[in-house]
């Protein structure tokens, strides 16, 4: 099952959406929301798959799905906590600047909590008042859950999941140095994120979903040209059912929690830092990683970040090279 929000007030207008994103219907009558849906979720996920069902075989009424028309699946939500599942990106960025990589990185979680009060929609542009602050995109999977107790057990966290899709985590890279040096996190170099058109059950993602993690290749453009083909389920450290429960630990999550699995990253096929796909790599989900890259091999980044105008679209692909959970496609301005 597919769900979506179309732009209306605060929270959107929840619809189910058709398997291949042609066709929408109205899912007001169930729930008007896609965080009322998760409030209720086991009590009102029969009827919401009744109707995705009936959508599929044309059953109901159903309007076109046009992704510009869609907001984030949440709009705001109550909780957006981002992990960083692929160590991999942070030990080169570690080792750009000649930082050690501690070994409980390996073992423990980092997690940060972002601003959750207001998502960009997917095809919304990126606001950006002062390119000096280094935009970029990090292209990421993403997880909803509904309410887990504090204390649950990866098993328990992982069970938890209610929705899976993609997110773009903006980030302004120039303004972290100096917050983190402060000791205190991130705040200001964390504008808001943008989120898949189309958030999407775990069990219609069949074998691509397993063992907390999705098995399917992030695809990133910049500026139309292919930037990242990374696969989400290599060198994944930690599966989002160890990220639900790391987060957890100390307090209980409300249903509507979005955790991120942070940068998608990939080594190369010779253990070491990715490669660019012009070299025959795989490429990266950000531009930091690409920069960090060319100061380990070239003693200083070559790459620039964002600039107004600039555009990066973020997807996933299913067999037939179709969009699962629709496109996030933005340009700065």
């Amino acid at each position: 099952m597919k769900l979506a929000s179309l732009t209306s007030g605060r929270d959107g207008k929840l619809v189910v959406v058709s398997n291949d994103l042609a066709w929408y219907a109205d899912a007001a009558h169930i729930a008007p929301t896609l965080q009322a849906a998760l409030d209720d979720w086991d009590r009102l996920l029969p009827d919401l798959q009744n109707l995705s069902t009936d959508l599929e075989h044309e059953m109901i009424p159903m309007r076109r799905f046009h992704e510009h028309q869609a907001a984030s699946p949440l709009p705001r939500a109550y909780q957006w906590a981002d992990g960083s599942a692929y160590v991999n990106h942070v030990a080169l960025v570690r080792q750009a600047r000649a930082a050690e990589l501690p070994d409980s990185f390996w073992h423990d979680p980092l997690m940060y909590q972002g601003g959750s009060d207001g998502f960009l929609g997917p095809r919304a542009p990126i606001p950006l008042a002062d390119e000096s602050w280094g935009c970029d995109f990090e292209g990421e999977v993403v997880v909803v859950t509904g309410d887990v107790p504090q204390g649950a057990s990866r098993e328990a966290a992982l069970a938890a999941v209610r929705l899976v899709g993609l997110t773009n985590d903006v980030s302004l890279r120039n303004l972290i140095p100096g917050e983190l040096a402060k000791g205190f996190g991130f705040f200001q170099s964390k504008p808001a994120s943008a989120f898949s058109p189309v958030f999407v059950t775990p069990d219609t993602l069949g074998e691509w979903w397993q063992d907390g993690k999705l098995h399917r290749t992030l695809m990133v453009d910049l500026n139309g040209k292919p930037f990242g083909r990374v696969a989400c389920g290599v060198d994944m450290t930690f599966d989002f059912g160890t990220l639900i429960a790391h987060a957890a630990k100390t307090r209980a999550l409300g249903a509507g929690t979005i955790v991120g699995s942070g940068t998608v990253s990939n080594r190369d096929a010779d253990g070491g830092p990715g490669k660019p796909i012009a070299e025959g790599g795989v490429g990266y989900a950000c531009l930091a990683e690409l920069r960090t890259v060319e100061t380990i091999l070239r003693g200083a980044a070559e790459t620039p970040f964002l600039k107004s105008g600039d555009t990066v679209r973020i997807w996933a692909e299913d067999d037939k090279h179709h969009p699962i959970f629709g496109v996030i496609e933005q340009t700065v301005g």
